[in-house]
């Protein structure tokens, strides 16, 4: 009899929706989508999560990547627009359709699946000095702390370190948002499951 080799299909699905305007003072404003993700990766410590993040962070997020992938190309974000409008609709599909596409490009890079930044970024909902903080091991928490413990509204008792509720998994957004475009709602990144993958 032969070997029976077995591998299963490892998957990642990404889903920028549910545009929201803020009115940071007078006279700014600014603009964050739901990154939605679902996953069977053992690469991921929640396999689904909801959390919010605007333009400048993707392009804060880029730059950590570039960093840390020096020889590698990586996807490219959607141009920066001083004039983009939320009423805009065909602005608003061009701009999540370009965030969706540059979140799929980095999750088929199993290097760049290695930086804690992407995790922290898709998984927590920490601002961008906290997930430096966090990432370099300058907080009171864990990077798998504050991913377990980030959406369930946890993380300031996290600062105190006391105990996460390990039953986290749930999400402070349903996922059921509404998109503008309902033809972004998933797009799977498969890839096979490889031993020499895991972190």
């Amino acid at each position: 009899t032969t070997p029976c080799h077995q591998t299963y299909q490892e998957f990642v699905s990404v889903c920028i929706q549910d545009p929201r305007l803020h009115n940071d003072d007078l006279w700014h404003t600014h603009v964050d989508y739901e990154i939605c993700l679902r996953t069977n990766s053992m690469c991921f410590r929640k396999k689904s999560s909801c959390v919010r993040r605007r333009y400048s962070e993707f392009v804060w997020l880029r730059h950590c990547l570039e960093q840390n992938a020096l020889m590698m190309q990586l996807p490219k974000l959607p141009p920066w627009n001083p004039f983009f409008s939320l009423k805009r609709k065909e602005q608003v599909n061009q701009r999540m359709k370009g965030l969706q596409e540059f979140l799929e490009g980095v999750l088929q890079n199993p290097l760049l699946l290695s930086d804690s930044r992407l995790h922290l970024f898709l998984q927590s909902s920490l601002s961008i000095s906290k997930m430096e903080k966090c990432a370099l091991g300058k907080t009171r928490y864990t990077v798998a702390e504050a991913i377990q413990c980030s959406s369930c509204g946890y993380i300031g008792s996290l600062e105190d370190k006391t105990s996460c509720d390990s039953d986290c998994e749930s999400s402070a957004s349903s996922g059921l948002g509404l998109s503008i475009d309902a033809t972004m709602r998933e797009s799977p990144v498969s890839f096979l499951h490889s031993p020499e993958k895991e972190l």
